[in-house]
């Protein structure tokens, strides 16, 4: 690939450690830049396709979900995130805007990109899929009602298909949100639409989901909040023991978020899942670690966060952590900086280590 080297000149110190408050570690590890022209760089999705990372992302002029101006762009790094390709364009379509709000493995390793297309003739979500990360098929339009605000992250469910979870409502203090799955059968072709719950308040709106497969038919979840406060600004925790058909909602113990989006992972072998998020408004990216079996029954048993990075503390303006892991490294993607330009930044941090929680 033609490459440009875009290592990033912020200050960060790899495994230096720092005790601040009750309970919270800091750990800061290099992050890189995956891209920093001007404009509202924003909303990435990284994927790991073998070794090679796949950042996609959207980018516009301000935070701004529907202008026209906003297409998705992608770059592809085979060494870790510290140099990156050039950039290629997926979509911008002009009567359109469009974001990336969800990706994932197809059932024969090829990367899928689901990209939302809001604000022009017909709001609509369209499923993309790439070998290399560098050339894009859309390969899916799916007609779908109620029409989610978002599509997350493609995760496989053995026995019943690829899967992603929805939400659609309008962000009001009505009862207008739900949320539900997605299921394809035919490597993202078509898709089913299920409605999990619906009419619900905001308040108790799962939201920007992101789910892991755990084995024996068992899903696990964590979901946004799109309000705060010590009742409700909690991230919600989802779990199904039938491959998704029902599903158990509550809250967890994690309010340090501000509407902030989770990311997910799962290690079978050690039993860890790792949640990660941006707690915006203080600039800071956060991880929790828990063993599976501790959270399952008891969501409010998550344990303190470590802080593996920082970013900008306007509170908009930065977040959206996105995980995707090759070997034993989480690679992070997440946006920072002040409008009207942000930068799209991976963050590599260690996986877990299983005996030292012992």
């Amino acid at each position: 690939m033609n490459r440009t080297n875009t290592m990033t000149t912020m200050a960060a110190v790899t495994a230096v450690v720092a005790v601040l408050g009750v309970g919270a570690t800091e750990a800061k590890f290099t992050p890189y830049t995956v891209q920093d022209c001007k404009g509202y760089n924003s909303w990435p999705m990284m994927q790991a396709i073998g070794q090679r990372l796949v950042c996609t992302y959207s980018r516009g002029t301000s935070h701004n979900i529907v202008e026209g101006v906003r297409g998705v762009f992608a770059r592809a790094s085979d060494d870790g995130g510290k140099t990156w390709s050039n950039e290629v364009c997926v979509a911008n379509e002009p009567n359109y805007g469009e974001v990336t709000i969800g990706k994932g493995l197809d059932e024969n390793g090829a990367m899928l990109l689901w990209v939302r297309c809001f604000g022009g003739p017909k709001n609509h979500h369209d499923l993309y899929r790439t070998k290399d990360g560098m050339t894009f098929e859309k390969i899916s339009t799916p007609s779908l009602s109620p029409l989610p605000m978002q599509i997350t992250d493609v995760f496989h469910v053995p026995g019943k298909g690829m899967m992603s979870l929805w939400f659609a409502g309008n962000y009001k203090d009505d009862r207008s949100h739900s949320w539900g799955t997605l299921v394809s059968t035919d490597n993202g072709l078509t898709w089913k639409q299920t409605t999990i719950e619906k009419e619900l308040s905001k308040a108790d709106w799962p939201t920007e989901q992101s789910a892991v497969y755990v084995g024996d038919g068992k899903i696990f979840a964590l979901a946004r909040t799109e309000v705060s406060g010590s009742s409700g600004g909690l991230q919600f925790q989802l779990t199904s023991v039938d491959s998704g058909v029902t599903w158990k909602r509550e809250r967890t113990n994690i309010g340090d978020i501000l509407c902030s989006t989770p990311s997910l992972v799962y290690d079978a072998q050690s039993g860890l899942v790792s949640n990660y998020y941006f707690e915006r408004g203080k600039g800071l990216v956060k991880r929790r670690v828990n063993a599976l079996a501790e959270v399952w029954s008891k969501p409010t048993a998550w344990a303190e966060p470590e802080i593996v990075g920082r970013g900008s503390e306007s509170p908009w303006d930065t977040g959206n952590v996105n995980v995707t892991v090759i070997g034993n490294t989480h690679f992070l993607a997440y946006y920072s900086g002040t409008h009207p330009n942000t930068t799209v930044y991976v963050l590599p941090v260690p996986a877990p280590n299983a005996s030292a929680r012992k």
